[in-house]
């Protein structure tokens, strides 16, 4: 992998992180088309290890809420082993700790589960991408019209957060997104469009750490010493996701997520057609 495809990858996944449009579906199709796949199991590797990238970016995006959500967490541990009242603000974000956890628990249990499945060839078919990405646009689609929208982060509840994390299991089929599944489980479960991809990025936390951290091995092994593509794609793509979340947010404060269902749709289509036109027979 050269680097001004490192930098490329970087760039995609940054951009299509946070957004629901699938940064997997992006990245996969990029790979295909500059010939950098050289087996399902080190490009899954791959784009679990730049995905910390925009794990940073939403770690020191939202650091002073971890650290409350951290205070607020352990605080209350604290003190119901020791029968002592919290403030109002410190059982708040114990609150949302314990719906980040709660959040956690589906794609934990059943992205162990399916491993062998999520690294294997049918993860990569562009075919399985195309259908996601048309699958859940309609789904998309669908939250943001029965979807009450209501609530804010402060009346995000236990239910809310399981809801939203079994959406987020649906992330497993490249081209879902994860974002976009956690968003759509959201807007289901009555939450503001911009609070579900508040919680979103939230939960991405946990979820996105561990894959990452647990393919990194197996990434720079199948790198074959060129740490340097590796390293470049994840910054490229923590200093890129920073930006497209604080874009999101701003955008989610006041239009729907039709452009992305819409863009989504005709990326899908095209998609398809590609693939239809490559298993036509050629003519003499």
């Amino acid at each position: 992998m050269s680097l001004l495809h490192a930098i490329i990858y970087g760039l995609i996944q940054g951009l299509t992180e946070f957004i629901p449009v699938s940064s997997t579906a992006h990245l996969t199709i990029a790979g295909h088309a500059l010939g950098d796949i050289a087996s399902d199991e080190q490009w899954t590797a791959f784009m679990a290890v730049i995905q910390l990238g925009t794990l940073l970016a939403v770690i020191v995006y939202y650091f002073s809420d971890l650290i409350k959500i951290a205070r607020g967490f352990f605080l209350s541990l604290w003190a119901a082993v020791n029968k002592q009242p919290i403030s109002d603000d410190d059982r708040k974000h114990a609150k949302l700790g314990w719906c980040i956890i709660v959040g956690t628990l589906p794609v934990a249990v059943l992205g162990l589960a399916l491993k062998k499945l999520i690294e294997g060839p049918l993860t990569k078919d562009l075919r399985v991408i195309a259908g996601s990405l048309i699958g859940l646009a309609i789904v998309l689609a669908i939250a943001e019209l029965v979807g009450k929208q209501r609530r804010d982060i402060e009346r995000l509840t236990l239910w809310d957060a399981l809801i939203v994390g079994f959406a987020q299991v649906c992330a497993l089929i490249p081209g879902s997104s994860r974002s976009g599944t956690t968003i759509t489980g959201g807007l289901f479960a009555g939450l503001t469009r911009e609070t579900a991809a508040h919680f979103s990025f939230l939960l991405s936390i946990p979820a996105v750490g561990a894959s990452g951290l647990l393919e990194l091995p197996k990434a720079l092994h199948s790198m074959h010493g060129n740490w340097t593509a590796v390293v470049v794609a994840t910054i490229i793509s923590a200093i890129t996701g920073y930006l497209s979340i604080a874009l999101l947010l701003a955008y989610l404060k006041s239009h729907s997520t039709f452009v992305f269902i819409g863009y989504r749709i005709v990326l899908g289509l095209l998609l398809f057609g590609l693939i239809a036109a490559q298993m036509m027979p050629a003519h003499s």
